[in-house]
C-alpha cells in the first residue's frame, strides 16, 4: 500500500520480504555509507518490549502492523457501510472496533508468548472456527491455546503452562493496538460479517478478500494524519535532497 504515496520519479520502492531483511538491509548499507536509504516495518511488539529501532532510517507502522493501522482508520467504517447489516449491527449494539480488538486480544498474548519464549509457534493457517463462538465471536482461550499448538505439532509444550504466562502478560496491561495482529482481527471480522453483522457467504468475506477492501478504502487523508507519515517527512527534511513521498502528500 505504501507505493500509493511514493514518488516513484524520486524514490525506487522495494519489498523486502520479511522484516529481517528490511533490518539487516539497513544495517549493511549504513556500514558502507549509502545515503538516502529508509525502511518501514510492522512495529509487532517493538513498542510493547521497549525494543525501538536505534536507526533513523528504520520507522515503524503506528499501530502492531500495517493492517492495524487500516483497522484504526475510517476505512473499517467504510467496509462495515458496505458490507454490514445495518439492523445486526445495530442490534448487536456494541462498538466493533473495540469489539474486534478485545477478542484480538486473546490471539495476540498468546503470540506475544511465543515470541517472548521463542517457542516458534505456528499461527497461519488457524481454522479460527475452533475456538471462537459465531455467534458472540468469544474467543475460548484454552481451545485457541490447544488449535495453535496442535497446528505447531508442539505436542511437549504443557497447555497450563502458556495459560499462565498469557496471565502474566495481561497483567501488564498492553496498548491493544500494540498487542493484536492485523491478520487475526481481519480473520474475526470476517466471521462477525458472515453472521453477527451480515450476512455473507464465508467465500465472500474471505480474509484477503475484506484486507484487499480495507487498502483501496484507505484514503491519502488516513496516512497524513499517522506518526508515521510526520516520520517520513522529518527524514527528508533530515536527508535531502533525497525524497520519498509524493508532491500530493
Amino acid at each position: 500500500m505504501y507505493e500509493r504515496f511514493i514518488d516513484d520519479r524520486k524514490c525506487e520502492f522495494s519489498i523486502a520480504s520479511g522484516k529481517e531483511n528490511a533490518v539487516s538491509a539497513i544495517r549493511i548499507l549504513e556500514q558502507d555509507n549509502f545515503a538516502g536509504v529508509l525502511a518501514i516495518v510492522d512495529a509487532d511488539f517493538c513498542r510493547l518490549e521497549g525494543s525501538l529501532p536505534s536507526s533513523s532510517n528504520l520507522l515503524l507502522t503506528d499501530e502492531h502492523d500495517l493492517e492495524m493501522m487500516l483497522i484504526k482508520s475510517l476505512a473499517l467504517d467504510k467496509l462495515l457501510s458496505e458490507r454490514g447489516s445495518e439492523y445486526k449491527i445495530n442490534k448487536f449494539g456494541q462498538d466493533i472496533r473495540l469489539t474486534l480488538l478485545e477478542r484480538g486480544t486473546r490471539i495476540g498474548y498468546l503470540r506475544w508468548v511465543s515470541w517472548k519464549a521463542n517457542i516458534s509457534l505456528k499461527f497461519e493457517g488457524l481454522s479460527f472456527s475452533k475456538f471462537i463462538d459465531k455467534s458472540t465471536l468469544v474467543i475460548d482461550t484454552g481451545q485457541l491455546i490447544k488449535t495453535v499448538k496442535d497446528n505447531s505439532r508442539k505436542s511437549g509444550l504443557k497447555e497450563q503452562d502458556i495459560q499462565k504466562s498469557i496471565e502474566t502478560l495481561e497483567k501488564t496491561a498492553p496498548d491493544s493496538w500494540q498487542l493484536c495482529c492485523g491478520h487475526d482481527i481481519i480473520c474475526i471480522l470476517s466471521i462477525g460479517l458472515s453472521k453477527v453483522w451480515g450476512s455473507w457467504n464465508t467465500n465472500e468475506v474471505k480474509p484477503d478478500t475484506l484486507e484487499r477492501e480495507l487498502r483501496l478504502a484507505y484514503e491519502d487523508s488516513y496516512f497524513h494524519s499517522t506518526q508515521l507519515y510526520q516520520l517520513i517527512q522529518q527524514w527528508e527534511i533530515n536527508n535531502k535532497p533525497y525524497q520519498v513521498l509524493s508532491p500530493g502528500n
